[in-house]
């Protein structure tokens, strides 16, 4: 059965910002029509237009179901390229240290941070991880996110590590792409950072691969975690086994990550707080897009990302929430967009390219998502309210209607 969305107030394609790859949005790259249908057959969008134009094969079909959607707006689905999604517990004594002034490095030096959230989640078991999984993702869906980013790294052990890429396969209703993150800390039963990028290479990357447990690689390059060295090893290792690479990059101080991530064609650099001028015209010749994690700045209380440089230099950005226990432990698009617009100076264009074409791009699905167009994936939002009004009031929720693939998978609209 085909469905179709008929009479659309206004629809927002994206396919001007699709066009340009993410760089130099603006307004008019956000393709707004007025009065439009689209025809969702399968997963996939079977056509789009003026209403009074639908083809007469389509309009003729009996099993076609019409959602009148007058008054409404059309959009992309939102994509969530970066979280940490699958964990146990919290770490709420922890921000409370550190909002009296203890560093992120210190309470990492005497066995919190990463390595408290390790302990909790080896000892969860497969169940309740993805238990707690698809409730965190089912808040995501309820805001309009249609493509979930799904990292490992709170396990730091063969078997656990697996365990998390499993939890995190088992998510349903939306789209969920899952990343390695061994290489997220020194786990106590490893010396040096060295001998442990060695063991994830020879050791538990051959078994991801596969198990087909994931299809990209992260790694935290940052002084007092990954040197630079040994995580580009360890990444062209990945590559050569047939990963998609990224890294966590320059977040805390300028630790080379963006660099690694230029010269090894990385998929994206993640962070980016403190990079310079060089390292942005690096970025902005190369395809590894920015992505931008502003809420997670807001808790540790550092800079944001000079974004406003980024853009204008022609680097490609996005956005996500960094969804984890420790540094974001929010998973509120709004304040993500609202921080890019305050903060970092993204015009709301930007900010809603960011979220759709920019993070289709750091998963390497914009041939996909991102935007829409005849032929793409029917991952797709509606909305009550204006464009203009997104991004723009903290916690609220409007009445949404959510496609992923074709199917609904949140909401209903009056």
């Amino acid at each position: 059965m085909g469905i179709l969305l008929k009479n659309i107030s206004t629809l927002l394609t994206l396919q001007g910002a699709a066009q340009k790859m993410g760089r130099f949005v603006k307004e008019e790259d956000l393709g707004i029509q007025l009065q439009s249908s689209i025809l969702i057959e399968k997963d996939r969008i079977a056509w789009m237009g003026p209403h009074k134009k639908l083809p007469k094969e389509f309009a003729k079909k009996k099993s076609l179901q019409e959602i009148n959607m007058k008054g409404k707006t059309v959009l992309p689905g939102f994509v969530e390229c970066h979280t940490h999604l699958i964990f146990a517990g919290d770490r709420a004594a922890e921000f409370e240290m550190r909002n009296q002034g203890v560093s992120y490095q210190e309470i990492a030096a005497r066995g919190g941070g990463i390595l408290s959230t390790m302990k909790k989640t080896r000892g969860a078991s497969l169940v309740d991880l993805t238990k707690w999984g698809q409730e965190r993702a089912n808040h995501f869906i309820s805001q309009g996110v249609t493509t979930l980013e799904i990292k490992s790294g709170y396990a730091l052990n063969l078997k656990d590590e697996l365990k998390m890429l499993q939890a995190a396969q088992k998510v349903s209703g939306l789209r969920t792409v899952s990343t390695f993150l061994g290489a997220h800390a020194l786990p106590p039963e490893f010396k040096s950072y060295e001998s442990y990028l060695e063991f994830l290479a020879q050791d538990i990357l051959p078994i991801v691969k596969k198990k087909k447990l994931a299809r990209r690689v992260d790694v935290f390059i940052e002084k007092g975690f990954f040197p630079p060295e040994a995580s580009e090893k360890y990444l062209r290792r990945a590559q050569e086994l047939g990963f998609e690479v990224l890294v966590h990059a320059d977040q805390l101080s300028l630790s080379g990550g963006s660099d690694v991530a230029v010269r090894i064609g990385a998929l994206s650099g993640d962070h980016l707080l403190q990079v310079s001028e060089k390292e942005i015209k690096n970025l902005a010749k190369s395809e590894t897009t920015c992505v931008l994690l502003p809420a997670a700045d807001l808790y540790m209380k550092t800079k944001y990302p000079p974004a406003r440089e980024m853009i204008e230099a022609g680097a490609r950005v996005a956005l996500a929430t960094d969804y984890n226990p420790g540094s974001s432990p929010t998973q509120d698009l709004n304040l993500v967009g609202l921080l890019a617009r305050l903060e970092m100076k993204m015009t709301l264009p930007e900010v809603i390219a960011a979220y759709t074409v920019g993070a289709a791009h750091a998963l390497n699905l914009h041939h996909e998502i991102g935007s829409l167009k005849a032929g793409k994936s029917a991952d797709i939002l509606c909305i009550e309210k204006d464009w203009q009004t997104l991004f723009y009031s903290v916690g609220e929720r409007v009445e949404k209607m959510v496609f992923s693939r074709g199917k609904k998978i949140f909401g209903s609209l009056k």
